[in-house]
């Protein structure tokens, strides 16, 4: 790993502007958001584009909006499809794209006007499979903007390393729509059709398949973090327990057969973490079907009580959380009592004692 401080790539002029970029936007009922998605990459700096919009069957006016635009800028392709989900949308786009460069843009999202000129100047010069860049988080009240003046260059897995790990400092994350790819690492890799998480497994393929990677350390995409209808608002649901926990179990085994088993470890000691916060919201919660997913979830904590020393012992694990998973294990009652002593008395306390010793 390299930290490339007040890193900037050159600017590619419009003559310099050989390559295409396909940029694959997925779109489901989201018209009062889409056109402007949409006009944000066609405002990029770097204009050899090919935008490929996919109506994911659409029931409210996206479709037209959609076809409006691409009546107006011929690099615009609107593909119209029965409804599959993003991960189809995305692979049906994918499949048609023509250029040498793959990006993603969630259609209710926009970009700054030059993130694709910077990814694919980063990308080139440095000689790099993936292009990442941070990125905002938008709220109705605010926007979150955590970026710093610099870059970091991944070897080898080091990318990969630093996603499983979670390390903050770095926002890689799941998301497919904070990376430009080269296309021959996205040869042999698809999104889950019919599956919700679909980035879990995309990213992690992309990574362990990269022999370098560039880390842009500035915001340059908009990320809605709280629109109504979004996936990524939705509560646990079914889906929690039929795509989301069976995808981090695929990828447990896809960092195993990788030959990176301390991955696949601290991969596991996040995974049981967050079975364990699944369980805290479900419990406090009142969803209507409630009582029937604290059973499920507490069922799967349990079938995997084989593996948590392992998963506990990796290099980066809080000798604490194996403690609370212990204490779980022997009474889930116990456990939720000390959570909300920890919620509602310690943690404050702690926070108070700060404020008195920093004044």
């Amino acid at each position: 790993m390299k930290i490339l401080d007040r890193y900037h790539p050159a600017r590619i002029s419009i003559g310099q502007q050989t390559d295409v970029i396909s940029v694959i936007v997925t779109a489901y009922n989201i018209s009062e958001y889409i056109e402007r998605g949409v006009n944000s990459i066609r405002a990029q700096t770097y204009q050899n584009l090919e935008i490929i919009v996919v109506d994911d069957g659409s029931t409210d006016a996206t479709g037209e909006v959609c076809d409006r635009i691409a009546m107006k800028d011929g690099r615009v392709r609107v593909i119209h499809k029965e409804n599959g989900g993003p991960a189809e949308a995305r692979n049906v786009g994918t499949a048609q794209a023509r250029g040498r460069y793959i990006g993603y843009v969630d259609g209710d999202d926009w970009i700054d006007p030059d993130m694709y000129e910077k990814m694919l100047g980063a990308l080139k010069e440095q000689q790099a499979d993936i292009a990442v860049c941070r990125y905002r988080q938008v709220y109705k009240t605010h926007t979150e903007d955590q970026s710093v003046d610099r870059a970091v260059l991944f070897e080898g897995q080091e990318a990969l390393q630093y996603y499983v790990q979670e390390t903050k400092e770095y926002a890689i994350q799941n998301a497919a729509w904070n990376k430009l790819y080269r296309r021959e690492i996205l040869t042999d890799i698809r999104f889950p059709v019919g599956k919700w998480y679909e980035d879990i497994m995309f990213a992690t393929m992309a990574l362990g398949c990269a022999r370098r990677c560039i880390y842009l350390d500035t915001a340059c995409y908009n990320y809605i973090i709280d629109r109504e209808g979004s996936i990524m608002n939705t509560q646990i649901n079914p889906r929690t327990f039929t795509d989301q926990i069976p995808a981090y179990y695929e990828k447990t085994k896809f960092l195993k057969e990788l030959g990176r088993q301390d991955l696949a470890d601290i991969h596991d000691y996040f995974l049981y973490k967050r079975l364990l916060l699944f369980y805290n919201q479900l419990y406090w919660s009142d969803l209507p079907d409630r009582d029937a997913y604290v059973e499920q979830i507490v069922q799967i904590i349990q079938e995997q009580k084989d593996n948590y020393a392992k998963a506990y012992g990796c290099s980066i694990a809080d000798p604490r959380d194996y403690k609370k998973m212990k204490l779980f294990l022997r009474s889930p009652f116990c456990y939720r009592c000390k959570i909300r002593l920890e919620e509602r008395v310690v943690i404050p306390l702690k926070v108070k004692v700060k404020r008195i010793i920093g004044k």
